[in-house]
């Protein structure tokens, strides 16, 4: 391979970006490492800090809809050690996060549950072990 990439961030659309900031820093401790302002929009990244992996907050100060998010968006999955846990402190937080559930294949299995942000994204929560370790 001649060179080498490094993943680096994933950019979503928000509507509201201080109730999205509050989101991420609550939920799974993301702080901002930088933005950037410009006259019609706003970058502001939030990192990851054991990854350093980062979400950027993409804000068009003119938009007053809610972004759809069509059929090819997925998800953002973060993993834990104590999926339990990790749970109940969203559902404190009234962050309404879904049911734990488990997914058994041939080569493994998997327990995660779902929460949404603010802007209708939906995040995986994963328990570590296995593929995400």
């Amino acid at each position: 391979m001649a060179f080498m990439a490094k993943l680096i961030h994933q950019m979503i659309r928000v509507l509201n970006p201080d109730a999205a900031i509050a989101f991420y820093f609550e939920a799974f401790s993301l702080q901002e490492s930088h933005r950037l302002e410009f006259p019609d929009f706003t970058l502001i990244y939030l990192r990851e800090p054991e990854s350093g992996f980062e979400i950027e907050l993409t804000w068009n100060k003119d938009r007053i809809e809610p972004y759809p998010h069509g059929s090819a968006y997925g998800h953002i999955a973060f993993a834990t050690t104590d999926l339990d846990s990790c749970r109940d402190q969203l559902e404190r937080l009234g962050f309404s996060p879904g049911e734990i559930k488990t997914l058994s294949a041939p080569n493994g299995s998997a327990r995660f549950f779902f929460v949404t942000d603010p802007d209708g994204y939906k995040i995986e929560v994963l328990e570590s072990g296995g593929h995400y370790v």
